[in-house]
């Protein structure tokens, strides 16, 4: 067995070893609003409920290691005590991964994820609509754990309003886990789906994905492209090129000679098979032909 004193090792290769051991840890997506009200969306798995009377949750939002700069979550939390924890299940991690981009201040990353801002009733911070369950909350305190990269930040948060959607309970009101069908967070890129079992989902790039609001309107309006689909194909740095679309039709037009002239639900249900596959490079080039 090979034994570590935390201070030996980079904050970097600590944090990999702790959210490498210490999961799967359940996903906080926090919705938050800056001091002037912009809308702000970040998942943290540094999470969990402590308290039901009172209802208390905490996420944490950590300085980052390589820069010991804070996120805007924090900022806002600080400005504004008030933040909607909404649960990621599996038909929306990927946009919930994709919103983990650290856009600039200001960026809404409900529409970079694609993701749909409904009005709470209590607080002022936007719930995810896409999300089955979401808590609003007042923020009690904010506990700082040290100043250097990788400190956390404990948010206390009071749950004050909640919403489930019908679909995940069962004829008594309990949820279901099985239709509620949430995932949680490990090391590296690694997920679990709590009904199957671990999966991965590659790390948003460190350059920033184009996001949904940037893709054509046939494409982000699709009717049988899904959310996660969607999450995957925004996580590109940029679109390829002609040049790109036209090897890639002439290297697959032995299987779709009629390619160019396909409709958009043709090339769409065939670009999901590529992203099943994770080739969103084919997948994209097949949507832009």
């Amino acid at each position: 067995m090979i034994s570590f004193e935390p201070k030996d090792l980079s904050t970097g290769k600590l944090h990999s070893y702790l959210s490498s051991a210490v999961a799967p840890r359940p996903i906080a997506f926090a919705s938050t609003i800056d001091k002037d009200g912009n809308p702000n969306l970040s998942p943290f798995s540094f999470f969990n409920v402590f308290s039901a009377n009172p209802p208390i949750m905490i996420f944490s939002p950590a300085r980052r290691v390589r820069d010991n700069t804070v996120k805007h979550t924090l900022e806002n939390v600080e400005a504004i005590k008030e933040v909607v924890i909404n649960v990621v299940n599996y038909d929306m991690v990927h946009q919930a991964s994709l919103s983990s981009t650290e856009y600039a201040k200001g960026i809404n990353e409900f529409d970079k994820a694609g993701l749909t801002m409904l009005a709470s009733d209590v607080v002022k911070p936007f719930r995810v609509a896409e999300s089955p369950i979401q808590f609003e909350c007042k923020v009690n305190d904010v506990i700082k754990l040290g100043t250097e990269g990788g400190a956390g930040n404990l948010v206390i948060c009071e749950v004050v309003k909640f919403h489930i959607t019908e679909e995940v309970l069962d004829d008594n009101q309990v949820i279901d886990q099985e239709k509620l069908d949430l995932v949680a967070r490990a090391g590296g890129s690694y997920y679990n789906r709590a009904k199957k079992g671990f999966f991965e989902i590659p790390k948003p790039l460190s350059t920033l994905g184009i996001g949904v609001d940037a893709m054509p309107e046939e494409v982000k309006n699709s009717m049988v492209l899904t959310g996660n689909d969607l999450g995957m194909l925004g996580n590109v740095e940029e679109l390829p090129n002609q040049k790109e679309i036209d090897a890639f039709i002439t290297t697959v037009s032995e299987h779709y000679p009629n390619i160019k002239n396909m409709s958009h639900h043709q090339k769409h249900s065939i670009a999901r098979n590529y992203l099943s596959y994770g080739d969103v490079s084919s997948a994209w080039k097949l949507l832009l032909s």
